[in-house]
């Protein structure tokens, strides 16, 4: 029964191509949601029996402590059929007692086929990815970068070799090199970008610059000449810069290696599926602080409104990134 239901809640989210799927306590019960690109929405509400069996299943086939309830744990799974999902899970225990679990859905990856707000957008992050140094994309979660680094190593990877460091793998690409972050055993971003090197990638791909040990190597391998693509928190692509000073990369460093900063986010369309846009700055326009987006942003926002691609509400939402 509880897998019958399983499979039912995941073909949902399938039908969907939701990001999410939220099983929280809610009242005497759960209460399950969806995110897409456009909203966060119920699906069901259910007994507290069964959302505390969904919970279990999961955790159980995951490889969890199913006898943990409070504290935060992670897991991960491929949920088979004809096309399998790849399953990242989130528990945690609230004030009383009562679990949470948010699953995170990674559908299969097929280079070329994104969708672009701006056909000339893809054209020029290839021009730019020949150009080696480094390159880095912002935007909230769910919002495709992962996606977008490996189309743009994917169209290289004929003649080039693809290292990929992340914290988890996401996406399977059997073309890559792909290391898998576990603190735990010693391997973190910073002592596997130093083995990465010893493999004489041309391109690197890395999950996320979140400390400074991390962004020290990412631009150490950037200036011996790489490629490398990742991934910072920041509000927009004018906010990469300041956040990796923050970080302890001086100017100077900057200067040498920074390519482009791109700040991205899925864009619903009206009568397709949703299309990424992409803020990307390059040049003179890396250096000029902006607390919003650029002009050319807001006018790719303009045009698809005015070409009914989008709606009044979504271009008006947007614009500020």
């Amino acid at each position: 029964m509880i897998r019958d239901f399983i499979g039912e809640l995941l073909a949902a989210a399938h039908s969907q191509h939701a990001s999410d799927i939220y099983v929280l306590p809610w009242q005497t019960g759960y209460q399950i949601r969806l995110r897409n690109v456009r909203a966060v929405t119920a699906w069901r509400q259910v007994s507290q029996s069964l959302g505390e069996q969904v919970v279990t299943y999961f955790k159980f086939q995951a490889n969890m402590g199913v006898s943990e309830h409070r504290r935060p744990q992670v897991g991960a799974l491929t949920w088979p059929g004809e096309s399998p999902l790849e399953l990242r899970f989130s528990t945690v225990g609230d004030y009383a007692g009562r679990e949470s679990l948010v699953i995170r859905l990674i559908y299969p990856y097929y280079t070329g086929r994104m969708a672009y707000l701006d056909d000339q957008q893809p054209k020029h992050l290839h021009q730019l990815a020949g150009q080696r140094g480094l390159i880095l994309f912002a935007g909230p979660t769910g919002s495709g970068k992962t996606t977008m680094m490996y189309t743009i190593a994917s169209q290289l990877a004929d003649t080039a070799t693809v290292l990929t460091i992340e914290d988890p793998v996401e996406i399977k690409a059997e073309n890559f090199i792909q290391l898998q972050v576990n603190d735990a055993a010693g391997m973190s971003y910073e002592a596997l970008l130093k083995v990465g090197l010893r493999h004489r990638p041309d391109i690197f791909i890395i999950g996320e610059i979140r400390d400074q040990l991390t962004a020290q190597a990412a631009v150490r391998a950037a200036l011996s000449g790489h490629l490398v693509l990742s991934t910072v928190h920041a509000q927009n692509a004018s906010g990469i810069v300041p956040r990796l000073t923050e970080l302890g990369i001086s100017l100077p460093q900057l200067r040498q290696v920074l390519t482009a900063s791109c700040y991205q986010r899925l864009v619903p369309r009206e009568t397709q599926s949703p299309a990424v846009l992409l803020d990307i700055l390059t040049g003179q326009q890396l250096w000029q602080t902006r607390r919003t987006t650029s002009e050319r942003w807001q006018q790719i926002l303009e045009d698809a409104k005015e070409h009914r691609i989008i709606s009044a509400e979504t271009a008006q939402k947007l614009r500020e990134g």
